[in-house]
């Protein structure tokens, strides 16, 4: 029997793909603001990225003004930013690769300057989380006490997702991934540290679970679930999140999600939880993808710390479909073809991750360029 391997073909959801090797969504604050608009610059970005029948997740995009939290992301809301992800849409395609967007609300890691209205972020409830958040002139800032989004306002909430989905597709985007990980507004409902409520969305597993699926029900509805996937960091503790004990949860919600037919589960491996921040390597933590994989019957993208090596090692035991690959996306254009040739990978400079500009962005060399 062949071995699976990064260069096996995969299916994920309608794609036919040429190798398991995925670009992660990347937070990089190259929007042009005011209006957090995708623009040409960032068009370059993923065009060096993309590769014929190869996937690349485009980074988290607010789904409403009052999702942003950090200066400089793009959105997904309004009809200049769908014009600008038509630039980027428009460069991955021509290489011949896909590209899904990721749909991101930020819930109480946001700040009262990025509300519309000057007011609290909202948040399953008040529970203000122990990290500081960016400013909109990058200085660091606590976290507010957040507002506890009222049972009434919910439904609006998934309106609000779905318009965002709806501008993703009108975008030209291939699907949508949702955002459910790293401490964010969804996983903000999921976890008992952050959900005190006692309506329909809180105190049980089950209520906790309901946002999560509903705003996946409801995004399948607009774009069909082979074109939606979701992130998950079960046992992540980036942005003050965690649950004490994950199992039980993250069980019960990958089960149902299972039941939707999405076309992949992507989970953030727990060692690599919060490197997004810096560069990270939690030892003594379990591996995501061997725990939840017996019980996802779908495709399962597995990220966080791969090499070359662990990748293929976590494919042929089965426990993954495929690998998302975030850092070394960055620093290596031509990742998936350096992968192939086993040619050593340009190094990234995490302090040009956040800035501004070109530098850190589309100036990295590809093979051809060496």
């Amino acid at each position: 029997m062949t071995t699976i391997n990064l260069f096996t073909p995969i299916a994920i959801g309608e794609l036919r793909l040429s190798n398991r090797i995925v670009m992660a969504p990347l937070t990089r604050m190259r929007a042009t603001v005011p209006g957090n608009i995708p623009n040409e610059l960032m068009a370059e970005y993923y065009g060096q990225r993309a590769s014929r029948d190869s996937l690349i997740i485009a980074e988290a995009s607010q789904i409403s003004e009052d999702g942003r939290g950090a200066p400089c992301t793009p959105g997904i809301h309004s009809s200049e930013q769908i014009a600008g992800w038509k630039l980027i849409t428009k460069a991955v395609h021509a290489k011949g690769g896909k590209i899904y967007l990721q749909l991101w609300h930020m819930g109480r890691l946001s700040h009262p300057s990025y509300q519309p209205d000057g007011g609290l972020p909202i948040a399953p409830s008040a529970v203000p989380a122990n990290v500081e958040v960016t400013t909109q002139e990058f200085k660091r800032v606590p976290c507010p006490i957040p507002r506890a989004l009222e049972t009434a306002e919910i439904p609006d909430l998934i309106e609000r997702y779905v318009h965002a989905a709806s501008s993703a597709k009108e975008a030209g985007f291939d699907g949508v991934e949702i955002h459910s990980a790293n401490g964010y507004l969804l996983e903000q409902f999921l976890q008992s540290r952050t959900n005190k409520r006692t309506d329909q969305y809180g105190g049980s597993i089950e209520n906790r679970c309901r946002l999560v699926l509903e705003v996946t029900k409801a995004i399948n509805a607009v774009w069909g679930s082979n074109h939606v996937g979701i992130r998950l960091s079960p046992f992540g503790i980036a942005n003050d999140s965690g649950e004490d004990e994950p199992m039980p949860l993250y069980s019960h919600l990958i089960s149902e999600l299972d039941k939707l037919g999405l076309a992949y589960l992507h989970l953030i491996e727990p060692r690599a939880s919060g490197a997004g921040q810096r560069d990270v390597d939690h030892k003594d933590v379990p591996s995501a993808a061997e725990l939840f994989r017996s019980i996802w019957h779908g495709i399962l993208i597995a990220a966080g710390n791969f090499d070359k090596e662990s990748a293929n090692n976590m494919l042929a035991n089965g426990d993954a479909d495929a690998i998302a690959f975030g850092r070394f996306f960055i620093s290596n254009p031509d990742l998936p073809e350096r992968l192939r040739l086993d040619v050593a990978l340009t190094p990234y400079n995490r302090a040009t991750f956040y800035s501004r500009g070109p530098e850190g962005y589309v100036d990295y060399p590809t093979l051809a360029d060496a």
